[in-house]
């Protein structure tokens, strides 16, 4: 029986049992109901015309959830982990659209915001959950709302506002790998205008890589963060809202697994490995002398003035400014071979202003604003590499800044055709200019490699991304939708340009994508069943190809690492959301995502073999699209025992499975089409559980996690640098973990 009969049938078997047992019982709660802001407007989410999965911080916390990417499996086709090499940035996919490379000139695919202000790097993105009020992933392209790079979708946390009511909480948390973290967070009023918020945490832990030849540990973390806010209301038609966050990351380095055999420029073999690399025991040894560290800090303030300019006008200002500095050290090739060795040192700041107008008035519902972003991100680079031309030396050195200016104009309206029939329309314009400069300098003994290049650049795009949606809202619990919206991934410049000819810019990528679905409530909501399906045509993809280009007057290979507008891609599928409470005490979740992701078209021009010259286009359409499982899903369920004066035990378990996935652009030969195994993960499952004690008036709590219980052993990501003598390095999800946590609430 194939896995798709397998996850239908443990679908219609955990709804039966939901509906079954829901239909029986009068007493127990309704689900969840949550207010979420992803059309820019308060609204509920079961009312809400756009696939979105949304989260309290309270569910979170009580999952024992700690950072973004706890959020893997609860939604359904996302794909959010660590990003390869580094412990600051996320690999972050929705539908098979993202952006897995954290190189600075890069943008990504899925935008992340914090209260509305968008982080514009995936650099700087694995956040802990800190004083959280929601989390909101909207699947699917938001370019009239928010603009830019949401091709994929977008991430929203919104952080806990202050208010009249005080509130206080603090955790302690340790297990295994040496794992500790504490949480503090202390809101409340200062005056009746004015309340203040401040949250701080720390979090330190072992690695998980062990390296037995230099005895040193990989793959470990050390973070802390704080965050300060304040509310203030001086009428009842202002309000303030600012904040303040810092956050500082001083882990070691984040290791993989070398997957193919490494190679040297002139063909010696420096590091051999099997055809199919052997499963992954959590230990590596990487080259001597390369630090094993990460100097990383990010902080930003934002301020959001809001004022009633009548009782159905509102004006909103959200101010912010945001400054990154990084330090990473990568062993790309992640042996003890001087490969790919390299520091990539980053310094990033942006400023961004939007005034946006929102109208509410009898069957009129509209958003309108202005958005304003600049930005800047420079970068000193270092490539050590003496085994791939050894015997002699290599060593690269980059610099390079990249300046953005981007404003968008945008609106967005609703009108009640009727009580229960509603027709949205949406529009945003945006341009934006790129200035790029780049210098790559490369010294070795052997002459012939010695050399600079430099080139600087500047370039414009503009965009227009409309939006139209109509719903209906059938009865007070069941409402359906259809939409069509577009999305565009901004135009850039290869930041890893170091030959004449690499230097020519990419276009914009544009996803527009045609979606329909339905929202439920049940059983006196008691149960909630979503479904959606999907259709995206996906145009201009920019795919980051590696390529060694012979030439008769050249000792070694010229490296090319072209970033190419290579076709299109036809993606389609279906998602569904199921919750329930059939019984006091008892709450069970599933989550299923179908997608299937081909490419309608990927050309890829490259230089033909000498003695022929020019270029040759090379079809590439029969090659798989990376992170793009055709199957995703989770099964949860928690159950609450009332032990009277001796208050509550919940205890809770999730299966979380994905089915087989590709890790890169190029996983496959391209002459024979035989897969890299070491670019590929099988299917497999994780499972989870959780043991809570909380007290009878629930202001202490204990509470017992354990993580990827069966210990398996998973890749989540890879780099594929194989024109750099076969680099392919495979990255891996934690293996099994636990923690105990006790939190006081006041």
């Amino acid at each position: 029986m194939g896995i798709s009969w397998k996850l239908a049938l443990a679908a219609s078997g955990a709804w039966s049992v939901m509906a079954g047992a829901a239909a029986a019982q009068t007493a127990a709660p309704t689900v969840e109901e949550l207010v979420v802001t992803a059309r820019r407007t308060e609204e509920n989410l079961q009312t809400t015309p756009v696939a979105i999965s949304a989260f309290s911080g309270e569910s979170l916390s009580r999952a024992g959830a700690t950072s973004v990417t706890d959020l893997q499996g609860a939604v359904p086709n996302l794909n959010l982990v660590q990003g390869r090499g580094s412990s600051n940035a996320t690999n972050i996919y929705i539908r098979g659209v993202g952006q897995p490379d954290a190189l600075q000139t890069f943008d990504p695919a899925v935008g992340v915001y914090i209260d509305d202000v968008y982080i514009s790097r995936i650099r700087g993105t694995q956040f802990d959950l800190l004083d959280l009020a929601r989390v909101e992933v909207l699947r699917g392209p938001q370019g009239t709302l928010y603009g830019k790079n949401t091709v994929g979708g977008a991430l929203k946390l919104v952080t806990r506002a202050p208010d009249q009511q005080v509130r206080s909480q603090a955790s302690v948390s340790a297990g295994d790998y040496g794992f500790f973290e504490a949480k503090a967070s202390l809101s409340g009023p200062v005056s009746d205008t004015l309340a203040l918020g401040l949250s701080a945490m720390g979090s330190a832990r072992d690695g998980f890589v062990e390296d037995p030849v230099l005895n040193k540990t990989y793959n470990d973390k050390n973070t802390v963060s704080a965050r300060a806010a304040l509310a203030w209301t001086p009428s009842d038609r202002l309000r303030l809202d600012a904040a303040a966050d810092y956050t500082r990351d001083n882990s070691g380095l984040t290791v993989g697994q070398p997957t193919s055999t490494l190679t040297s420029a002139f063909g010696a073999v420096l590091l051999p490995l099997p055809a199919t690399p052997p499963e992954y025991d959590f230990k590596t040894t990487t080259t001597p002398g390369l630090p094993n560290e990460t100097r990383f800090e990010h902080w930003g303030a934002h301020a959001t003035f809001t004022y009633d300019l009548t009782d159905a006008l509102t004006l909103k200002s959200i101010t912010a400014y945001r400054q990154l500095s990084s330090d990473d050290y990568i062993d790309i090739d992640a042996s003890q071979v001087q490969l790919g060795d390299v520091l990539v040192a980053v310094n990033q700041d942006q400023t961004s202003q939007e005034f946006q107008l929102a109208y509410e008035q009898g069957p009129w519902n509209v958003v309108g604003g202005l958005y304003y972003l600049r930005e800047n991100v420079g970068s000193h680079q270092e490539a050590y590499a003496d085994a791939f031309v050894a015997p002699f030396s290599f060593l690269r050195t980059i610099g390079d800044n990249l300046t953005t200016k981007s404003w968008a104009a945008y609106a967005n309206a609703s009108y009640a055709l009727t009580e229960k029939l509603r027709l949205s329309a949406g529009i945003r314009y945006t341009e934006e200019e790129k200035d790029y400069f780049r210098t790559t300098s490369t010294f070795s003994n052997l002459a012939a490699l010695n050399g600079t290049f430099t080139f600087a650049a500047d370039e414009t795009w503009d965009d227009v991304s409309p939006m139209v949606s109509v719903d209906y809202q059938a009865t007070d619990d069941l409402f359906f939708y259809a939409r069509v919206s577009k999305g565009f991934k901004s135009g850039g410049f290869n930041g890893r340009a170091n030959n004449p000819g690499e230097e020519q810019p990419y276009d914009p990528e544009t996803v527009v994508s045609y979606e329909a679905g339905l929202k439920s409530q049940l059983f006196d909501r008691r149960a909630r069943a979503n479904f959606t399906v999907f259709y995206n045509d996906y145009q201009d993809f920019q795919a980051r190809v590696g390529r060694a280009v012979v030439s008769p007057t050249q000792p070694i290979p010229s490296i090319d690492f072209a970033v190419l507008n290579a076709g299109q891609l036809e993606i389609y599928g279906a998602e569904l959301e199921l919750a329930a409470n059939p019984i006091q005490g008892l709450s069970l979740n599933a989550e299923i995502g179908y997608l299937h992701a081909e490419y309608g078209e990927f050309v890829e021009q490259r230089a033909a073999t000498p003695p022929a010259t020019g270029f040759v286009g090379l079809d590439r359409a029969w090659q798989t699209p990376a992170f793009s499982p055709e199957w995703t899903g989770r099964f949860a369920g928690a159950y609450e025992f009332v032990l009277g004066d001796a208050g509550y035990l919940t205890l809770g378990a999730q299966a979380r499975y994905r089915s087989e996935m590709a890790l890169a652009v190029d996983n496959a030969n391209l002459a024979t089409r035989a897969r890299f195994p070491g670019m590929w993960q099988d299917d497999y499952w994780l499972y989870d559980a959780q043991a809570v004690w909380e007290r009878p008036d629930r202001k202490l709590s204990v509470g017992l996690y354990g993580k990827n219980l069966a210990d398996e052993v998973y890749k989540t990501d890879a780099q594929e640098f194989s024109s750099v003598g076969g680099i392919r390095t495979a990255y891996y999800g934690a293996p099994r973990t636990w923690f105990v946590t006790v939190t006081m609430k006041y």
